[in-house]
């Protein structure tokens, strides 16, 4: 069986997805103590590090596969050396340093589609030379959660740093015609949710399935988007209502801020809990621990379930032709 360690682990999308793709987990590390919560209650077999990723050693560890995600941080020496130590200060330090302890046969990289961009692109290149000068040949694509079964249009770099013959082969979509809204949230239980102000329940009430700003009175607008109306942008985020028969836009880690919020399609309230945990694939009986702002956002930074299986499946298929990393004694 192939074998994983995850960085980063945070409600466990990744984990869950690989696990359904077959891969035997050696190790989760996460630091925020709600998230281990979640882990911990919902697969208390998984061997878990709570705390810091700085404080894990990987000494005695070993895997065919590091995964994970890391923010997007700026690098001091960006584009100077590319070697590891231009990375110190960073979390993508972290992985480095896990990947030069634990030598898998594939790191696997889980990033926003910024990343392709940030600093002018300084820092993906440091990210790719990096791992380059590990001994890793590294592809990378960016992939719609949509394509694969998710019922929200979410789009995510993966970055693949491998010592395979040839090139990583990404997998391809699944689901060439997507999810829906309506689809996903099908006989979803009942669950909390942050309730609206009486001044924004107003003004999503005069807002119908699939609209947005425009479709409000003109002196609504001015008072609900104050100088933001005439800035520039398409502004489609602005109270927006969500359409049943389309996939639901990125979840964030709020289901009510003003910019990136949106309000569920037929009745004047943000996603519930466990509605905003469907559209991320998690099933109905994976729990999430902690006040229920905690649990936004450990739903709102997870990867996508679909995306996470389709991905450890194509990890799966290319290492299976060549024999796993032993178990540790």
């Amino acid at each position: 069986m192939i074998s994983a360690v995850e960085l980063f682990a945070g409600a466990g999308g990744m984990a869950l997805g690989f696990e359904r793709a077959g891969l035997d987990h050696r190790l989760l590390v996460e630091f925020d103590r709600h998230a281990c919560d979640t882990l911990a209650a919902n697969r208390p077999a998984w061997t878990l590090h709570r705390g810091d990723v700085r404080d894990v050693s990987y000494a005695d560890v070993q895997a065919d596969v590091l995964a994970g995600g890391f923010p997007c941080q700026s690098f001091s020496h960006a584009g100077k050396r590319l070697g590891m130590e231009d990375t110190r200060g960073t979390l993508f330090y972290e992985i480095v340093r896990a990947a030069s302890i634990i030598q898998p046969r594939l790191v696997l990289l889980e990033n926003v589609q910024g990343l392709l961009t940030h600093d002018g692109g300084r820092t993906f290149d440091v990210v790719q030379g990096v791992l380059a000068n590990l001994g890793y040949t590294v592809d990378h694509r960016l992939l719609n959660a949509a394509d694969f079964g998710a019922a929200q249009r979410r789009m995510r770099v993966v970055i693949a740093a491998h010592r395979l013959p040839g090139r990583f082969v990404f997998p391809e979509p699944t689901h060439l015609e997507h999810r829906t809204l309506r689809q996903a949230l099908d006989g979803v239980p009942a669950s909390p949710y942050p309730p609206y102000s009486p001044a924004t329940r107003a003004v999503f009430d005069l807002v119908p399935a699939g609209g947005n700003w425009r479709s409000l009175p003109d002196d609504v607008k001015d008072a609900y988007m104050g100088a933001a109306r005439h800035s520039g942008g398409g502004k489609t985020g602005l109270a927006r209502r969500l359409s049943w028969d389309q996939p639901c836009p990125t979840v964030t880690t709020s289901p009510s801020q003003k910019l990136t919020g949106f309000c569920h399609p037929s009745e004047t309230r943000p996603l519930a809990i466990r509605e905003y945990a469907r559209v991320q694939g998690f099933p109905d009986d994976w729990q999430f621990s902690g006040p229920l702002g905690a649990q936004y956002r450990q739903v709102g930074n997870a990867v996508p379930v679909a995306l996470a299986e389709a991905v450890g499946r194509a990890v799966a298929a290319q290492l299976a032709t060549e024999p796993a990393v032993s178990r540790s004694a």
